[in-house]
């Protein structure tokens, strides 16, 4: 590893340490920042520093459940508005943000181009789950009202999950013991701001799991070598 890339790294990690920015890994030639967000609650940036560029890039969410042509439909959209970070998907469909600058300038533009990554992260989340993840959603939230469950990991959808149009209501009681299989990815905040869903209600970090009642989950299947997942 050359001196400058060392020195690179070394400047991401101060940016890092003054911004109280979690840093959740360093290699060779590359360095994970952990960005908090709101709607998301997290998103874990990769930074790599190349021979002559260094590229960004950040997990958002994966492949949808439904509706996937709209789904896709909407990122291509949005990547027709200028900014320095683009949506991606992989070949599973998972979708990414994006953005490379020359290496020499990762230093002076970091703070604007990881604070554009958060922004969009954090405003297209609960767009991307409303498009491709409904229908587990409303399936959890008929399954906690059924159980008398808390529903405040899904508060921010309450208007849409709440009303007739749900019609899954009515069809879950206490004796159903199991969530209802989905297969979305979702992230709660604990307030009941947004939430990211993956096979069952226990909240988790791409590893970790907690109580059912505490949130939604967060699915860890697909290729890690693609990029940070949050």
């Amino acid at each position: 590893m050359s001196t400058d890339t060392e020195a690179i790294l070394a400047g991401v990690r101060t940016w890092a340490e003054s911004n109280d920015v979690p840093v959740d890994s360093i290699e060779n030639t590359e360095i994970v920042v952990t960005l908090p967000g709101e709607k998301k609650l997290k998103t874990n940036v990769a930074i790599s520093v190349f021979a002559r560029t260094a590229h960004l890039q950040a997990f958002v969410i994966r492949h949808p459940d439904e509706n996937s042509a709209e789904f896709n439909r909407w990122l291509l959209q949005k990547n027709l508005k200028p900014g320095p970070v683009s949506f991606a998907i992989d070949s599973l469909g998972d979708v990414y943000l994006r953005a490379s600058v020359p290496r020499e300038h990762l230093l002076d533009e970091l703070d604007g181009l990881l604070g554009a990554m958060l922004a969009t992260a954090d405003s297209s989340f609960n767009e991307l789950l409303l498009i491709g993840f409904l229908t587990g959603m409303k399936k959890e939230w008929a399954w906690r009202v059924g159980r008398g469950e808390s529903t405040r990991n899904l508060a921010a959808f309450e208007k849409v999950l709440s009303g007739d149009d749900n019609e899954f209501l009515g069809t879950f009681g206490e004796a159903d013991a199991e969530p209802p299989a989905v297969t979305a990815d979702r992230e709660s905040d604990g307030d009941g701001a947004s939430s990211e869903m993956a096979g069952s209600v226990d909240e988790a970090a791409g590893q970790s799991s907690d109580a059912a009642g505490q949130g939604a989950t967060e699915d860890s299947a697909g290729d890690q070598s693609r990029g940070p997942r949050s």
